[in-house]
């Protein structure tokens, strides 16, 4: 009897032996690859051979138990198609990305990749229809299919993808209407640029992005695009319909067409000047209104507006409006500063009655995050601690702000002024900070060095846009931070809070002591001083260090480590074992390069400092360089990136 027992219990553990080794025997991956590769790349450019580790392949990021789990092949120029047959049997797959090359034909059913979490196809030529199988992958997450040839309907069984985070189908040839996603853990989606059509759905995850995400679409219509939907036939008046045989063709019978014709004008003028009339009284009583809540509540010093900052945990008396005394000039209006920016469906009204929460206190005022009744969103600072010149000096400088349009500015769209009251009115960037991005929540002291690839994506978007506010002479950011780099909807950095610093407050103490001054130049540590373009390259470097290391300038780098800062930037890195850097010599190379850059801009002498169009070449040559020299995307590709910002936290907030 015992020795059937042992006989089974050996038996049962060689069994569970077997199924834990069963991953790597059942592996394949590398007969997989070899076959996608007949059919994706005719040219040769992929060195993928049987027999040698497939985990030291090109493209293959990460393995698991001898099984590939990360496949990025980007950039590499491949032509062919896609076979869904050798691709389904890569079944431990978590991230896929092959964008940015040549493909062709249309995307294959991925049943069978059941663990993806990452799908990128931009960039490509691919056609056809999205595959349904999509939605049968729950643990997807992300999904970029941007750029492509893909036709038909967006499929409406993506609704059942719970985890949905990133969805981008922009520039293709998509049509029918957009489906009614809710999914909560959506929060990047882009659809622009198709043949879309119908209205937009108003769902909770929808309206929280703006026009740049349904543009280009001239069928669409919706409250996120500020465009009427007008569907159905057009309602005409109902006119008495009178017997033709009562009229004869006599004068009697003209004279009575002409009396109803007249009847009917009458009394449909009349209406029309009873509603004129009723709307002009509903108005001005309503200004009455809320004119008097405003003087009502304009002494109470120093309290925030009861609208802008609603969500704040300290105020538990949640009211809607401003609490400021216009002294009887009347409620005015918004005044709306670029081009097409008339063409906002919003008012101050509008404004006064949003719900908001506060995003971040700084040196000149207050910025909120302002959800309106119709549910579009903007970022509204409130420069209530400012120094204020008058009303015509503000008006000068802020349409020359108002003016600046860039692909790495955040746009200032409006302004409002009324004796001490000035409030400036941007598009709200739901995917956060640079700072958030970086250091991850403050509570999380998740903060760690990145990437150089990201570095010196960064650093070349930071670079392009502050050149473009260079270029206006006189012109300076004036407080160049990472809580003042924004995300964009394809996680470019934008710059905020630029050209600002006319309205500095050189008595405010929390400006002589804010954390911010390490950023600030040696010269203008003053605030009495003017702040110059020298002393925004210096603030450049300052930030570039700051991506290197991971650490925040809580201390004058400069005066502290003098000629050092590169050894202890490298110290830095080396202890960072999670920064996903490469140790060799390509990326020695490219860390050194930035390091010779960050150097340059935080000289002492600030005419030692170069200009931002030569950092902007400096920055652009290191990433041409990496470009033709690394032989695999470990080191260049934008994966890397792609990894950067799905890392970022689910619900970010400004800190401005």
């Amino acid at each position: 009897m015992a020795t059937t027992l042992l006989s089974r219990y050996s038996s049962f553990i060689l069994l569970m032996l077997l199924l834990t080794a069963f991953p790597q025997v059942r592996s394949g991956d590398a007969e997989a690859l070899v076959a996608l590769r007949a059919s994706i790349d005719p040219l040769g450019v992929l060195h993928w051979v049987g027999g040698s580790d497939v985990c030291q392949w090109e493209g293959v990021k990460k393995c698991l138990n001898g099984r590939v789990i990360k496949l990025v092949v980007e950039r590499f120029n491949l032509s062919g198609t896609l076979d869904g047959k050798s691709l389904n049997q890569l079944d431990q797959l978590r991230v896929l990305s092959f964008k940015e090359n040549s493909l062709s034909g249309q995307i294959p059913q991925l049943s069978g990749l059941a663990n993806l979490k990452s799908l990128f196809l931009n960039n490509n030529n691919f056609s056809g229809r999205i595959p349904d199988s999509l939605s049968l992958m729950h643990r997807l997450k992300v999904i970029v299919l941007a750029g492509n040839n893909i036709q038909g309907r967006i499929p409406r069984s993506l609704l059942d993808l719970q985890r949905l985070y990133v969805l981008y189908l922009q520039d293709n040839q998509l049509t029918g209407a957009i489906p009614p996603f809710n999914q909560n853990s959506l929060r990047f989606f882009n659809v622009s640029n198709n043949s879309l059509s119908g209205e937009i759905p108003v769902t909770a995850s929808l309206v929280k992005f703006n026009e740049s995400s349904f543009i280009g679409n001239i069928d669409l219509c919706g409250e996120q695009i500020r465009r009427q939907c007008s569907f159905g036939p057009s309602v005409s008046p109902s006119y008495p319909i009178v017997p033709s045989q009562s009229f004869g063709h006599g004068k009697r019978n003209k004279k009575l067409i002409l009396i109803i014709v007249l009847t009917i004008g009458g009394v449909a003028l009349l209406c029309i000047v009873s509603a004129l009339l009723i709307w002009c009284l509903r108005k001005t009583n309503k200004e009455k209104e809320v004119r008097s809540k405003v003087v009502a509540r304009g002494g109470e010093e120093g309290t925030p507006p009861s609208g802008i900052a609603s969500s704040s945990r300290d105020d538990h008396d949640k009211q809607r409006g401003f609490s400021w005394d216009q002294g009887g000039e009347g409620l005015g209006s918004l005044v709306f500063l670029g081009p097409g920016d008339q063409l906002m469906s919003y008012s101050l009204e509008d404004l006064l009655k949003a719900s908001a929460e506060t995003l971040g206190r700084g040196t000149i005022g207050s910025t909120y995050k302002a959800v309106m009744e119709s549910g579009y969103i903007v970022t509204v600072k409130r420069l209530k601690d400012a120094r204020y010149p008058t009303m015509e000096e503000f008006r000068r400088h802020i349409e020359i702000i108002g003016q600046l349009r860039h692909p790495n500015l955040v746009p200032l769209r409006a302004y409002f002024q009324a004796k001490e009251e000035r409030l400036l009115v941007y598009d709200y960037f739901p995917n956060g900070s640079l700072f958030s991005l970086v250091h991850g929540s403050r509570a999380s002291g998740a903060s760690k060095p990145l990437h150089w690839t990201s570095c010196l994506k960064i650093a070349e978007d930071l670079a392009t846009g502050l050149l473009y506010i260079h270029l206006n002479p006189g012109l300076t950011h004036g407080n160049l931070k990472s809580t003042n780099v924004l995300l964009g909807s394809d996680f470019e950095s934008c710059l905020t809070d630029y050209g600002l610093t006319p309205f500095r407050n050189p008595d405010s103490h929390e400006e002589s002591s804010s954390s911010s001054l390490f950023y600030r130049a040696p010269e203008c540590r003053d605030v009495r001083k003017p702040l110059t373009q020298q002393a925004d390259v210096y603030s450049y470097g300052v930030l570039l260090l700051e991506l290197l290391t991971g650490k925040t300038p809580f201390q004058d780098l400069v005066q502290e480590y003098g000629l050092d800062i590169p050894k202890w930037v490298r110290s830095i890195r080396e202890e960072e074992t999670d920064s996903g850097d490469d140790p060799n010599s390509a990326t020695e190379e490219k860390l050194s390069a930035l390091l010779n850059i960050a150097m340059a801009c935080v000289s002492i002498a600030p005419e030692n400092r170069p200009v931002m169009s030569e950092v902007l070449k400096m920055i652009r040559e290191v990433r041409a360089e990496a470009h033709v020299s690394s032989n695999n995307s470990s080191d260049h590709s934008p994966g890397r990136w792609s990894d950067t910002v799905q890392s970022l936290q689910r619900e970010e907030h400004l800190s401005i």
